[in-house]
């Protein structure tokens, strides 16, 4: 992956910035950046923390997006091309 291969996504980003789907997409690519990171700096381990943080919080927006709105929710990790949640 070439560093510049971030995810641009007009339809999101188009959206006010404190919504939720707008979160969950400046989120993505932060992991994606650290991501990339992680291939040259393997043993950064307070970076590894951040990156378990910013999950964390993407999981709990994503979370909340699926009870709120299950239209978007599934829009959104299809056009991100994430996991979608494991049902408990």
């Amino acid at each position: 992956m070439q560093k510049n291969d971030f995810i641009h996504l007009f339809s999101i980003s188009k959206k006010k910035d404190g919504s939720v789907e707008s979160q969950i997409f400046n989120l993505t690519n932060r992991v994606v950046k650290l991501t990339y990171h992680f291939k040259t700096h393997s043993k950064d381990y307070s970076s590894q923390r951040g990156l378990w943080k910013i999950l964390g919080r993407r999981k709990r927006l994503l979370i909340y997006l699926l009870k709120t709105n299950i239209v978007s929710y599934q829009n959104l990790t299809n056009q991100l091309k994430i996991r979608k949640l494991k049902k408990n």
